[in-house]
């Protein structure tokens, strides 16, 4: 049997959809990439917002069409959008066999068999339940790097976000199983391992009573062939001492942390539900400059929250013109059924989001442009990524840069260079967000 798996939304759903594969793939389905081959149709869904959600609804759509024309087997939706609204997919779109909820992507192999027998159903677990694998997961970001989800769920309840009802409780994975699973990936030749989670910076502290973050680390910089280990998703009030040490002296950390923000402005940190002030957030963002001065910070903010005023705004350029990211990324607020910010009064309209969201990456764009020329003369550490096609050139990534949101580095060469491979590159000049190279032979 032929199984096209489409994977949307983050890349912790990735994560889930790589545990999905490596089950199948243990089974003897044959993984294909071209929906005119496959006999099964798996789509693992996101509704973290609405653009989220649309693509998630238009891609069942498109999929659904293949089983209209007989072609398909069985058409299977999990994730977020299939946890959220399971009964009005199966009721909306017939086409649709199973839906598979958060908590339940171990099941999906019981899940497929039943749809192929005409037993389309719903598969729902608890959301609190943490499904545990063992089958080798199967990569599919090339094999050199790769996400390690090192929890699942949220108990923060942002007043903006529905993952807390779609995802659960915050539950760690247990040590053992991540230093586990981490030795396996360096085994199939993986590089970089990227730790990832609705919030990192509070592993461990259902397990072990405390944030355990700092020990995890340290576990995973002694797997030989890990060469660079990156965080994201860091919540800023919740960064310690004992994790920006290790960060500091552990020299496969890479010195890059995402915090994610979301505004600047008191009163609406207030409004989100967020556990910070614009002075706490200052003060760990000088702390961590302080204390490791080369470290990379990227952010995300929220624009046009409900009630946000102009002066709000403007406070949020200010802090952004002081603080100077060197990453950040912004998205228009969406409002999302069944959140308290969905029904707060002074929503603000479509058209001053996206004016607010332009000043911001204007403002943005001017303080990345100028971090790059800066970079101009330096030597750093490349992993490469890829050869560009028809040219002497290659396509890389410094510690500076996870992959798919941040800049890349360009790398104008002779010289046979493998995807994974790690360079010397001399930054040579800039292009807008991204550097552009020469090797050091």
């Amino acid at each position: 049997m032929n199984v096209l798996f489409i994977s949307l939304g983050c890349d912790k759903n990735l994560v889930d959809s790589e545990v999905m594969l490596g089950l199948l793939d243990a089974k003897g389905y044959r993984i294909v990439d071209d929906e005119q081959e496959a006999d099964i149709i798996v789509i693992n869904t996101c509704c973290f917002i609405h653009d989220a959600k649309e693509e998630s609804i238009r891609t069942i759509l498109e999929m659904a069409e293949y089983k209209k024309e007989g072609r398909l087997k069985a058409l299977i939706v999990t994730g977020c959008l299939a946890q959220r609204y399971q009964q009005e997919i199966l009721k909306e779109i017939p086409e649709v066999d199973a839906v598979v909820g958060t908590a339940s992507y171990d099941r999906i192999l019981r899940v497929i068999e039943e749809a192929l027998a005409g037993d389309g159903r719903v598969e729902l677990a608890d959301v609190d339940v943490l499904p545990l694998v063992d089958e080798k997961r199967l990569l599919t970001t090339g094999g050199h790097y790769a996400y390690l989800k090192i929890a699942e769920g949220c108990d923060k309840h942002c007043t903006y976000c529905i993952i807390p009802k779609i995802r659960g409780n915050y539950r760690s994975v247990p040590m053992e199983r991540l230093m586990k699973e981490a030795e396996e990936l360096a085994e199939q030749g993986v590089k970089e391992l990227i730790l990832v989670a609705q919030e990192t910076t509070l592993y461990g502290k259902d397990l072990y009573g405390e944030r355990s973050l700092h020990r995890l680390l340290e576990g995973l910089c002694k797997i030989r062939g890990i060469r660079w280990i990156r965080l994201l998703y860091c919540y800023p009030e919740e960064i310690y001492d004992e994790l920006i040490q290790v960060i500091k002296k552990e020299k496969k950390i890479c010195h890059y942390l995402d915090l994610p923000i979301q505004h600047a402005s008191d009163e609406i940190l207030k409004r989100m539900g967020r556990k910070t002030s614009r002075e706490q957030l200052e003060k760990i963002i000088w702390k961590l400059r302080e204390e490791i001065p080369d470290i990379t910070l990227r952010t995300t903010l929220i624009t046009g929250f409900p009630g946000e005023t102009k002066e709000q705004h403007e406070e949020l350029m200010e802090f952004i013109d002081e603080m100077e990211f060197d990453r950040l990324g912004v998205f228009t607020y969406s409002p999302e059924e069944d959140t308290p910010a969905a029904d707060m009064p002074d929503q603000i309209p479509e058209e001053v989001k996206e004016e607010r969201r332009a000043e911001l990456m204007e403002l943005q764009q001017e303080i990345a442009f100028d971090q790059a020329e800066e970079m101009t003369g330096r030597e750093v550490l490349v992993m490469v990524e890829g050869k560009v096609v028809d040219e002497d050139a290659y396509v890389g990534r410094t510690y500076r840069d996870a992959p798919n949101v941040d800049g890349l580095i360009f790398i104008h060469t002779e010289e046979e260079l493998m995807s994974g491979d790690f360079a010397r590159v001399k930054v040579a000049g800039a292009l807008e967000y991204d550097l552009i190279g020469e090797l050091i032979v």
